[in-house]
């Protein structure tokens, strides 16, 4: 064998590939055009770990028959998103302001429900302490759903809380996202599966821990319980939440734990999410929804999904209509603020408006590139007149915006095109002042542990932080 013939034919593979990706890419997959840039630039500049790369995090996913909706559950919803076109934010009525934002959610197949009894958690000890709570009281069933699900003392202790449930009986779910949660083994959940339980992994890989689908994570965080009892937001299940890492320091998130009709929209999502981790057609639950309880504690709320399946970016576009309402103030939280540009518009033409903007991030990175694409896209913002924060006692990951103290989105939603675009993502807006006011009360007193990014402090930043922004704003599309 001519040895020496080896490496071009290698090479010769390797372009083809290349090639092969980029048609790919410009043709047949459904990309945003900055994207496609950065991707056809990778290609270009590392012709063979650039392939490698696209391989692991660029491939998109088909839509088609993805989710599975029963005929009659999915009849039962499109009469009722009919009869709320008509019936809802009527003149005089409190929601009228926001028909229009009522209205584009619809268009994603969100229903306007209510919830009671909201709670606002933004400490680990305090969320899951009150989590562990409900499950243990829990008679029926039990729907969860994480990002991250580590075997640590927190993780351990939600496990055997849960697999105690389902010896006693109770229908247990478990559900976690096989990139998020790769430390989980199948002979963690060998007993729980003997009493009944039921666990599955969403997009794993038959590798092992090597996923050829990095991206298109499921990175939704939620819990059901009795089909009365439901919690959504940005905590995971890992000591670091507890705010026990050395490296971050305290946790601060933020998490809601509500009752009423719209555990049943969480349950809905849940079940789409629970087929499409193993493509068996499984029964939804047909137990009986509670009724609701008398409350004068009634909040509007939707329910927004989005992700690598929808038609649109709809909570990009749920963000942005928010925005787009703001009289007075827009206070955002989030750990990641990697803005496309009809983001970063509707956030110049706010300020411009003479609305308020603040915006609280980290002082610390988890990923530099994506801290470094945040710094730079605040930095812009800071020229506009928007208040910017980092948090300097340990770790923000609170996703939720606030406009004018009467509107808030809480959820899983980072600002950035992988919450957009490539994960599948999940966020409740409540339509009440008293929540809106409280989640900005708590934005409020978060600025006291924060210092203020001033123009003068973003513009003395040294020539590395300035390398590394230009760096980060490149690959921004993707990260």
């Amino acid at each position: 064998m001519d040895y020496t013939l080896i490496l071009p034919v290698l090479l010769y593979i390797v372009l083809i590939a290349n090639v092969v990706a980029a048609i790919a890419i410009l043709f047949f997959e459904r990309r945003d055009v900055s994207a496609t840039w950065a991707w056809l630039m990778i290609l270009f500049f590392l012709p063979i770990i650039g392939f490698l790369i696209y391989l692991l995090f660029g491939r998109s996913l088909k839509q088609e028959t993805f989710y599975h909706v029963p005929e009659e559950k999915r009849e039962a919803r499109e009469q009722l998103l009919t009869e709320q076109t008509q019936d809802t934010a009527l003149p005089g009525t409190p929601l009228h302001p926001y028909r229009k934002l009522i209205a584009a959610n619809r268009s994603s197949g969100s229903l306007l429900t209510e919830a009671t009894d909201v709670r606002t958690l933004f400490d680990g000890h305090q969320k899951f302490d009150t989590l562990l709570a409900d499950i243990q009281s829990a008679q029926v069933e039990i729907n969860i759903q994480y990002f991250i699900l580590k075997r640590d003392p927190l993780g351990d202790r939600l496990l055997n809380a849960l697999f105690e449930q389902a010896k006693r009986g109770v229908k247990v779910r478990i559900l976690y996202d096989a990139v998020g949660s790769w430390k989980l083994k199948a002979n963690d959940f060998a007993a729980f599966k003997q009493d009944g339980g039921e666990v599955r992994s969403f997009f794993a890989s038959p590798f092992g821990i090597f996923n050829l689908r990095i991206n298109n994570r499921n990175h939704r965080k939620l819990c059901t319980i009795d089909r009365q009892i439901g919690y959504i937001g940005g905590f995971n299940v890992g000591s670091e939440y507890l705010g026990e890492d050395e490296q971050f320091g305290y946790w601060r998130d933020t998490h809601l734990r509500v009752l009423g009709p719209v555990v049943e929209e969480l349950e809905y999502h849940f079940e789409q999410d629970w087929d499409a981790a193993s493509r068996e057609r499984t029964d939804w639950s047909t137990a009986p929804i509670p009724p609701l309880a008398d409350s004068t504690d009634r909040v509007p709320a939707q329910i927004v999904t989005s992700g690598p399946t929808s038609e649109t970016e709809y909570l990009k576009n749920m963000l942005i209509q928010m925005i787009h309402t703001a009289e007075k103030s827009i206070y955002i939280q989030s750990p990641y603020f990697i803005p496309d540009a009809s983001f970063m518009d509707a956030c110049r033409i706010a300020l411009a408006s003479g609305v308020t903007l603040k915006i609280m991030i980290p002082n610390q990175p988890d990923h530099p590139f994506v801290y470094w694409a945040t710094y730079a896209a605040v930095g812009e913002l800071i020229q506009y007149g928007a208040e910017v924060y980092t948090y300097e006692i340990g770790f923000m990951h609170a996703k939720t915006i606030v406009v004018d103290g009467k509107i808030a989105s809480v959820g899983t939603t980072n600002i950035d095109a992988r919450s957009f675009r490539l994960n599948f993502e999940m966020n409740a807006i409540l339509y009440d002042a008293a929540i809106a006011e409280e989640l900005e009360l708590l934005f409020l007193s978060d600025v006291a542990d924060s210092a203020l990014l001033t123009r003068e402090k973003y513009a003395a930043r040294p020539r590395m932080i300035r390398f590394k922004e230009s760096i980060s704003r490149l690959l921004s599309p993707i990260l």
